[in-house]
């Protein structure tokens, strides 16, 4: 079942254990699911309990430590020895008497680990303060450090597999954009219209499936276009409204992210316009991609351009994507912003969201992109308009 060769395993583990030598880390206790999938391969819905993946220095494979009842799936999508899947008794599930951080620490003293230098994922969502605090407890003599995004920042140049995986992935979203398209028109369900999305984003193609994305579809509409994070309700459509469609194809836990706006009827003459200084800002953006561009000197393209149309955009751009869990497609590192000094290289990969929001309505149009040797490589192929659906208008005006 794993999706990568061994020897690709092994190189993400050399890569990680050179970053903790340099960071004095002797143990790396990792919770994040995208971070121990990329190092061992483990795919399952078990990140609502503890579980962890502990990376030791000096040994050629980690341990992993879950529950029991998930150690079959790490058997079934691992690389690891048997041996080194290790899980804790199902008493310790959501218990008010043990935790598991305190099985974690016995095993990490029955294998002579219990004094060294340990790294943990500080800002986690999925390793908790009592996490900590019952592992500090119960490991006085080890020394503790934040490695927060030690195994993110390993993960940020993608192989020519994971680069694969995702314009798979793009493809996917394709699909799924041109169902959102379809199926967002007067009289519709918001929630039917991500049915129908998560159905075609979870099918796929013929040759290869989709799998659920780490974000739920976003689907804001009407005045709520002016916030982009609203998912969906049981509303209608409605004539002369605006909707926002951020989805994402996903396979083999990778991801290619896409955004569009639909406007049902003709759209005010002012969105119209800020829909174009968003192409056109995203369009600057993309022109300046190329190894060792920063992700500000890209931000500036945007911001220049917009800047000229009287606009300003506070949040960033832009942000690395790859693989990825709930509940977030991102990888917490690099950010197209200004500020952010992150030197692009071939095979990093990011989402341009350049999206503008206002009072009462909002435009996104974005793309995923990978760094090539001489530029980049739009990895979606879909109109990069604001998307008119009018009655009155036999096609669509992309």
């Amino acid at each position: 079942m794993l999706p990568f060769s061994l020897k690709e395993y092994k190189k993400r583990l050399d890569q990680t254990k050179k970053s903790m030598q340099e960071k004095g880390i002797e143990v790396l206790i990792v919770t994040n699911p995208s971070n121990m999938n990329y190092l061992s391969g483990f795919n399952c819905w078990s990140f609502y309990v503890d579980q962890m993946l502990v990376v030791m220095v000096d040994e050629d494979q980690p341990i992993w430590i879950g529950r029991q009842m998930d150690a079959n799936a790490a058997k079934a999508t691992t690389w690891l020895y048997h041996e080194n899947i290790i899980p804790y008794p199902e008493d310790y599930v959501q218990s008010k008497t043990k935790h598991p951080s305190e099985f974690a620490a016995q095993i990490l003293t029955q294998i002579g680990q219990s004094n060294r230098s340990i790294g943990i994922e500080m800002n986690s969502y999925f390793f908790s303060i009592k996490s900590y605090e019952c592992l500090k407890r119960n490991l006085p003599n080890a020394t503790f450090s934040d490695a927060s995004l030690l195994v993110n920042y390993v993960r940020i140049i993608k192989s020519d597999q994971e680069i694969e995986y995702m314009k798979k992935a793009a493809k996917i979203v394709e699909i799924g954009m041109q169902t959102a398209v379809n199926s967002i028109q007067e009289g519709v369900r918001e929630c039917d219209a991500v049915g129908d999305i998560y159905r075609d984003l979870v099918r796929g193609t013929d040759d290869f499936g989709g799998d659920y994305p780490a974000i739920v579809p976003m689907l804001p509409s009407g005045r709520n276009t002016s916030t982009p994070h609203i998912t969906w309700t049981d509303r209608k459509y409605t004539n002369n409204q605006m909707v926002i469609i951020e989805i994402a194809g996903c396979h083999q836990r990778y991801h290619a992210p896409l955004a569009r706006t639909v406007s049902l009827g003709m759209p005010s003459e002012e969105a119209l316009d800020v829909s174009k200084v968003v192409v056109e800002g995203l369009n600057a953006a993309l022109d300046v991609v190329k190894p060792g561009v920063t992700c500000e000197e890209i931000e500036f393209a945007w911001s220049k351009i917009i800047s000229q149309h009287g606009l300003v955009k506070e949040s960033r751009v832009g942000y690395s994507v790859g693989l990825s869990y709930p509940p977030d497609w991102g990888e917490h590192t690099a950010s197209i912003r200004k500020g952010d000094l992150t030197v692009l290289e071939p095979n990093m990969t990011f989402h341009l969201i350049p999206g503008l929001w206002f009072e009462d309505y909002g435009i996104e149009i974005s793309e995923t992109f990978r760094v090539t040797e001489t530029g980049c490589e739009v990895l979606t192929n879909f109109p990069r308009e604001l998307i008119i659906k009018d009655d009155t208008i036999s096609t669509l005006i992309i």
